[in-house]
């Protein structure tokens, strides 16, 4: 069975959570805290040297970390990461447009005011990443008029890249509601069966 490390919490773990829903994939979902510093330890980094979460331990000595590569690993086979080869390239040009794009601004802001709690210290950082938050939302939203998701008419991991932290977005200060599109996709999107919400019940 698969063991997951994480918080679900945090965007980037909640993606593998919902996934396995989704595919109804068994695993055990370990916590770690990382503001107690338990992603730091000899143990951890042992199975993830770049001490971050999520981490999937696949088989003992056997762990493959970084959100959007367990996706893919996970997604493999399955509607959810097409055979085509083109579609499967969109599939990954989202992926990428989240890590580059979108996750630096609407992540990193989300972090700044949920977990640290706005310091006064970081008060410049956090507005500064409204600009291009707001960008990647407006690039997101434009796609969306055009196709009910991403990468295809139908969810993939594309999707579950992008609607990890997009959905708490305004847990980092960017209002959504000119957001129609994403709006919209958000109904479909948890319309999918298995969904689950981004809580600690859930893990």
């Amino acid at each position: 069975m698969f063991k997951v490390y994480g918080d679900i919490l945090s965007g980037n773990c909640y993606k593998i959570k919902i996934l396995m829903s989704f595919l109804e994939i068994p695993h055990e979902w370990i916590h770690v805290d990382i503001l107690a510093g338990e992603s730091h330890t000899s143990i951890f980094k042992d199975k993830n040297p770049n001490e971050r979460i999520p981490t999937l331990e696949i088989s003992a000595d056997n762990y493959l970390w970084e959100s959007n590569a367990i996706l893919n690993y996970l997604a493999d086979g399955s509607t959810f990461l097409p055979n085509d080869k083109l579609l499967r390239a969109r599939v990954l040009q989202w992926q990428f447009f989240e890590q580059y794009s979108h996750e630096p601004y609407i992540a990193t802001a989300r972090y700044i005011n949920k977990y640290l709690g706005l310091p006064e210290d970081r008060k410049a950082e956090y507005d500064g990443k409204q600009e291009g938050g707001h960008k990647a939302l407006a690039v997101m939203d434009k796609q969306l008029a055009k196709t009910p998701f991403f990468a295809s008419d139908s969810p993939s991991i594309a999707d579950i890249s992008l609607y990890a932290y997009t959905h708490v977005a305004e847990e980092g200060g960017f209002d959504l509601s000119n957001y129609k599109n994403i709006l919209r996709w958000f109904n479909d999107f948890e319309a999918i069966p298995g969904y689950l919400t981004m809580d600690t019940n859930n893990a």
